[in-house]
């Protein structure tokens, strides 16, 4: 066994535990908030819209496709889109339009108002996330950003947005993957009760 590389993963695993017990009351009732969006946004017909970047795009076409299928619980399938999807459609509107703008094109394809736009952003600083949420915003769509400590440019400008208190990209990427399962499920339980519907 290599004892070395042991103590570091160990390390990593408490440091982590203890940014999310710290931030804990904070974060939670954030989350709580950005749940109460997803489903008023679902109960009124609305998607649930998702980007990000790198890693961030990993994270938000993993949450969308819990909410397609399924998370814990059998349930209708809710509405929920990552416009980082589709690696034809993605670099055509980087291609055509510049990758500053690269989600602004199916945003305004998918996107109509009552719809919740979610962006995962460690920096807060993306130009294209930056873009979206200006769009969004346009055309009559919720925001929530998923951020760092910081917020960068991208927290003034959204109606939610819940700040990690890390300055490190690895962590704040975890933490929000954490926050968006317990986020999926409590929107999984509410309609997994059977008194609710999307239709």
């Amino acid at each position: 066994m290599n004892a070395p590389r042991q103590a570091i993963v160990r390390r990593h695993l408490l440091t982590l535990a203890e940014e999310i017990q710290s931030s804990a009351d904070v974060l939670a009732r954030s989350a709580a908030d950005y749940a109460e969006r997803v489903i008023g946004t679902f109960d009124a017909g609305g998607r649930l819209l998702m980007c990000g970047n790198g890693g961030s795009a990993a994270t938000v076409e993993h949450i969308a496709t819990e909410y397609v299928i399924r998370l814990k619980r059998d349930r209708l399938p809710l509405p929920a889109i990552a416009l980082t999807a589709g690696s034809a459609q993605l670099t055509a509107s980087a291609n055509d339009y510049g990758y500053d703008r690269a989600f602004v094109r199916p945003l305004t394809a998918f996107g109509r108002r009552g719809d919740l736009l979610v962006l995962h952003s460690t920096s807060g600083e993306s130009e294209n996330l930056l873009a979206a949420a200006e769009a969004a915003s346009r055309l009559g769509i919720g925001t929530v950003a998923l951020l760092g400590e910081q917020g960068g440019r991208l927290g003034p400008i959204v109606d939610l947005p819940i700040r990690v208190p890390s300055r490190d990209t690895a962590r704040i990427q975890e933490i929000h993957l954490a926050l968006e399962h317990a986020v999926a499920d409590l929107v999984d339980e509410y309609y997994a009760s059977g008194s609710h519907g999307t239709d």
